[in-house]
């Protein structure tokens, strides 16, 4: 008989009565496995949701301790609730008194945070629930009776149902208003058995996503994908160096509270009885909150190419991007970052703009930090020029910095480069600035990883200056 170790089952407890054995690994990997099924479960997601209006919802997530898809189309098409054991408290962030009557759980049900009691075993675990009208999926990492941490995952209908049943008496417990709302959502994605190629689609995304398959996995699956189907544990034999994890466990740890703050930041710039400047504050607190959890995603992405050589290759999905679309999100970024440092920016571009082949949501990320890195680069004063021209088969984008009195002085103080120092493989240290950026090598990775290539030169009179080339797409290639 299974002794549940609360008044409810945690979800552990639910997928262990279904799956009595898991895979036998060590925390790290029961870390990495269930950051690569997420990844699989987002690009699942993105493949079979359906291309509609921004503001119809074809989906359900539950998550703890953090909502965890940042892809805007996921954003717009999925309601989010997330799970926490440490409630926000907005007065932390705010020196104003909050008007009367604002709440921070069950908002909307669109994007809500509910608490978990202090007691519940829940509140250490970390879990994703999905209901959309194509499959559900179970998601969990947690500490065994051991206490070793184990990944486990499910799409059985029956055990995604008990999964929410057991989420849904905790609703009960701490918002009972919210239950009825809540459960109705769930009801609308009914789960289902889902067709065998969801199972196969999912399969092969793991493959991707993984840097490389053990040989031989012990007797004990990590989950069901199909009633029928027999449990199958995927798990990375390449493990990565010291700093390299330590990156990523540190790019987590940041970004999962400020994807916290931004939530419940949203919640209430939703609420119409604000005063201005309060909605003023809000609205700084997500701008830096966005600004941070994007940086953070940038370096748990370079952590993860340089795991594995493999990786770069495989793990980002390469589409027709818009360059003018993504370029209309980043300039004013840009601009607005150089304007801080006391910096001008120029951006000079063609009439029309091509279609390239990359990530759109990766390219505009990478461009931004990169814009970022560059600007600390430059003394305040400094102009720099952004410029988009055709080469050959290739889209080429120039960021140089110009001489602050080409017109008018007979000679130019040369910029002198920052000193920077190394940080393990990946980061790098500016002292005058105290910046932390990734170096030149895992940058140039990034690009790749997203279809490009950078290349950097170093000019002494005006300083570094960057090109970046993106494969034009077929219908693209006579662009001029």
């Amino acid at each position: 008989m299974f002794v549940y170790k609360w008044i409810l089952p945690s979800l552990s407890e639910v997928l262990a009565q279904s799956q009595p054995i898991v895979a036998d690994c060590s925390p790290s990997k029961a870390e990495q496995q269930w950051r690569i099924s997420l990844a699989a479960t987002e690009h699942l997601l993105l493949q079979t949701l359906a291309t509609t209006s921004p503001d119809t919802t074809q989906g359900l997530v539950l998550t703890a301790p953090a909502p965890l898809f940042s892809q805007p189309r996921l954003t717009q098409s999925l309601e989010t609730v997330t799970f926490t054991a440490k409630p926000f408290n907005p007065r932390a962030l705010m020196p104003f008194q909050m008007p009367h009557g604002v709440s921070i759980t069950g908002i909307n049900p669109e994007e809500s945070v509910l608490p978990i009691l202090h007691d519940d075993p829940l509140g250490s675990e970390q879990f994703c629930l999905v209901f959309t009208d194509k499959f559900t999926l179970v998601l969990v990492l947690a500490e065994n009776h051991n206490g070793k941490k184990e990944f486990s995952f499910s799409f059985e209908p029956e055990v995604v149902h008990q999964a929410w049943r057991s989420l849904g008496a905790r609703v009960i417990l701490t918002n009972p208003e919210f239950f009825a709302k809540l459960d109705a959502l769930v009801q609308k994605y009914d789960p289902i058995v889902p067709d065998y190629r969801i199972a196969v689609q999912f399969s092969h995304l793991l493959l991707q996503e993984l840097t490389e398959p053990e040989v031989s996995v012990k007797q004990r699956g990590l989950g069901n994908l199909h009633p029928s189907h027999p449990k199958s544990g995927l798990t990375a034999s390449s493990a990565p160096r010291p700093d390299v994890e330590l990156l990523q466990a540190f790019a987590h740890e940041v970004r999962t509270p400020l994807t916290t703050i931004r939530t419940i930041t949203r919640l209430l710039l939703k609420r119409r009885d604000l005063p201005a400047n309060v909605i003023n504050r809000l609205e700084v607190i997500d701008h830096e909150c966005t600004e941070q959890i994007d940086r953070m995603e940038l370096l748990f992405k370079a952590a993860e190419l340089e795991a594995s050589v493999s990786m770069r290759s495989s793990s980002t999905q390469l589409t027709a991007t818009s360059v003018d679309q993504v370029l209309q999100q980043s300039i004013p970024r840009w601009q607005q970052a150089a304007s801080r440092r006391n910096l001008t920016l120029d951006v000079v571009l063609p009439k029309q703009l091509p279609t390239v082949v990359s990530n759109p949501t990766m390219l505009d990320r990478v461009l931004t930090g990169l814009m970022e890195n560059f600007t600390r680069s430059l003394p305040p004063g400094s102009h720099i020029q952004v410029q988009v021209i055709p080469a050959g088969d290739q889209l080429k984008l120039q960021l140089s910095p110009q001489p602050q009195c080409k017109d008018t002085c007979k000679t130019t103080t040369p910029i002198t480069p920052p000193i920077r120092k190394a940080l393990g493989q990946l980061l790098m240290f500016q002292p005058e600035t105290g910046t932390i950026s990734l170096n030149l090598a895992a940058t140039k990775h990034l690009f790749q990883a997203i279809g490009g290539k950078l290349i950097v030169r170093q000019r002494s009179e005006y300083g570094e200056v960057l090109t970046i080339f993106l494969p034009l797409e077929v219908s693209n290639q006579q662009w001029r």
